[in-house]
């Protein structure tokens, strides 16, 4: 009572793909929609900020970059809060900071106290809202968690439709301050999201089965069991995995061009001579194909003869974004944008869909946490260079065809590093289904090694495995506890004085003859 419910022990749990898992679920596609799409929204108000501040654009450009800053570079931090105290309370906590950021940006006298409020206090809060969210997400989905990633994903489109249009509402009737005040309010609701996601627990079975040995005192048996190791609150034995270190190169690479097209595209179609309304259309095209594209690709990696080749799917995505870009840099006309934004729409939404999915895949459950949050501190390094660097291009060449070759560039070339490096140095792993086994051998410290001869398997069928044989170590280690339970159990009778039998009639006979004889009643050792 009182207490933090740490999410320890997490990983050895079953996914239960489904029941409350849907109602986490729910709170990831919140979530992801507040963390993606509040930075882009608050873009509605710059305009009444410059007038208030008398600051320029380039200024107030820094509100978003900053909030992105910290859900991207905040990633360590976030991962040793919920190795510590675990992701609902984490969450909560970020609920507040987010909504209090806000509120205080309300009462703001310069931009320097929106930067620190709005852009550090409220960009802190989503961070500690949107990396929790994932790891719970890759808790409670395991065979459905392709789809999973798909949904969760198309918070961030769905959201960017309705906060956009709403911060135009809200300027236009209460001004900026009032804007803020509200959306503080509206950012409470990240709280409600965090208090849905309830800690997985072990079965009532697992449980009494513990119970049991900590009830058993003196025996060294006992006491091993006892004894855990330590959780390290930021584990970074990642970086010995050679999948999560390409991984890593290739996202950061990714990031550099991959959120400058949005950027840049209204701004393009207002120099080709469009107006305005019909050049703020293009991102409403972007994001309703978005919607759309994000939940169908989760749906394609799930499938059994797709999934266990994500990695390669995930590179076809940048190709296509990257080469969509490249192809859209030569577009005259508005027409040719839109089209543009369609194809755009569907590979940026199939890279939303499959990039944590991948993630997850290549580090797993137990490690996903620490994992996640190095990789978005290394993108926000990326994340802080790319669209200034497009705009510093710009500003050389005025001209936009080498602002999108740029970024297609680079977002090709981290497809390439990545499909690449996978296929060249990822070997076979250690993880392989049972059926391909002969021999298994499970430890008291619920770590397999593997003895055995396998059959011929190719990578990426063993990289799709994985997730199979953990489950069926698990099933191991439930059974050796079994089998050691019997052993005790049977030491423990063996110590046990034999019961006493006597023979009734024996006792009768020798009771009968001293009456007889006047003796008193001996009874012999074998009426026992």
């Amino acid at each position: 009572m009182g207490g933090v419910a740490v999410d320890e022990d997490a990983g050895g749990v079953k996914a239960p793909d489904g029941g409350w898992g849907w109602a986490v679920l729910a709170g990831c596609f919140v979530i992801t929609g507040f963390s993606y799409a509040f930075p882009k929204a608050v873009s509605v108000f710059f305009k009444e900020l410059i007038r208030e501040f008398g600051v320029g654009y380039s200024d107030t450009a820094w509100i978003s970059s900053i909030l992105l800053a910290m859900l991207y570079g905040t990633g360590p931090l976030c991962s040793v809060l919920v190795n510590r105290f675990g992701c609902r309370p984490v969450m909560m906590v970020g609920g507040l900071f987010a909504s209090l950021g806000m509120i205080l940006a309300s009462f703001s006298t310069s931009i320097i106290h929106i930067y620190l409020t709005a852009g550090v206090i409220t960009g802190l809060g989503l961070a500690l809202n949107f990396q929790p969210s994932l790891i719970m997400l890759n808790r409670y989905f395991s065979e459905k968690r392709p789809l999973a990633n798909g949904l969760s994903a198309a918070g961030s489109p769905v959201a960017l439709c309705c906060l956009s249009p709403l911060g135009q509402v809200l300027q236009y009737q209460y001004g900026w301050r009032g804007g803020f005040l509200i959306l503080g309010g509206i950012l409470l609701n990240c709280c409600v999201c965090g208090a849905l996601m309830k800690p997985l627990v072990a079965p009532k079975a697992i449980k009494a089965k513990e119970l049991d040995q900590d009830n058993k005192e003196g025996t060294e048996e006992a006491e091993k069991k006892k004894k855990k190791p330590k959780a390290k609150l930021l584990d970074f034995s990642v970086f010995k995995d050679c999948g999560f270190l390409i991984y890593t190169v290739a996202a950061s690479i990714m990031v550099l061009g991959l959120f400058v097209p949005p950027v840049f595209v209204v701004s393009y179609a207002k120099e080709l001579g469009n107006e305005d309304t019909k050049s703020a259309l293009l991102l409403t095209i972007l994001g309703f194909i978005d919607i759309f594209a994000r939940p169908t690709c989760g749906v394609i990696a799930g499938l059994k003869w797709v999934r266990p080749r994500c990695v390669y799917l995930f590179s076809f995505a940048m190709i296509f974004n990257g080469a969509t870009d490249l192809i859209g840099s030569q577009a005259k006309d508005y027409s040719s944008l839109v089209v543009f934004c369609i194809f755009f729409g569907i590979s940026y939404g199939m890279v939303g869909a499959l990039q944590f999915e991948v993630l997850m895949a290549i580090v797993g459950t137990e490690k996903f946490s620490s994992a996640i949050g190095l990789v978005l501190l290394m993108e926000a390094i990326a994340v802080l260079v790319g669209p200034p660097s497009a705009g510093r291009l710009l500003d050389a060449t005025k001209n936009y065809m080498y602002v999108f070759l740029l970024a297609g560039s680079e977002v090709v070339l981290s497809a390439l590093v990545l499909a690449t490096c996978n296929f060249l140095f990822i070997k076979k792993k250690s993880s392989v289904p049972a059926d391909k086994l002969k021999n298994i051998t499970v430890t008291d410290d619920a770590k397999t090694e593997v003895c055995s001869e396998l059959a011929e398997m190719t990578d990426e069928e063993e990289k799709g495995a994985r997730e199979e044989q953990e489950k069926e170590a698990k099933k191991e280690v439930i059974k050796e506890e079994e089998e050691e339970e019997e052993k005790d159990n049977k030491k423990i009778e063996e110590v046990r004085p034999e019961s006493v039998t006597v023979d009734v009639q024996e006792v009768e006979r020798f009771l009968k003859e001293p009456q007889q004889n006047g003796d008193v009643a001996t009874c012999p050792e074998t009426c026992l």
